[in-house]
Parts: structure tokens; sequence; C-alpha cells
């Protein structure tokens, strides 16, 4: 294992888990969306891939002439 730069950030980026704390426990931002990872089936919740899961891309032409 290679450390460089700041270890706990290292670190964070490679666990595969949907949230990492590193200095504290049970820290939420309201707008930063949780949920689990990979094929938890939990998925992610109060963010813009929650929002993802409930909608679909649709274009509209309109001719405003």
């Amino acid at each position: 294992m290679k450390w460089c730069g700041r270890p706990d950030h290292s670190l964070a980026a490679r666990i595969r888990a949907g949230t990492v704390w590193v200095n504290c426990y049970q820290a939420f931002d309201t707008a930063a969306p949780f949920g689990g990872f990979k094929m938890s089936g939990i998925g992610r919740e109060l963010g813009e891939q929650g929002l993802e899961a409930y909608t679909e891309t649709k274009t509209v032409t309109v001719n405003l002439n």
C-alpha cells in the first residue's frame, strides 16, 4: 500500500462503500445523497442520483412560428 499526501483521503477514496467518515461519526449534510453501494439494493436518496431513478429523459420540440 502506497501512502502519499493525506492517507485518510487516499483510503476513503479506495473504500467501496456508500458513506465513509474520517475522524467523525454520523455526520450528515442534508443535501448529501446516502444509501447503499453496488448490489445492496438500497440505492441513493436525497441527491441527484435518487432523482434520476424516478425520471425519464424527454425531448419536446415546439414550433414557435
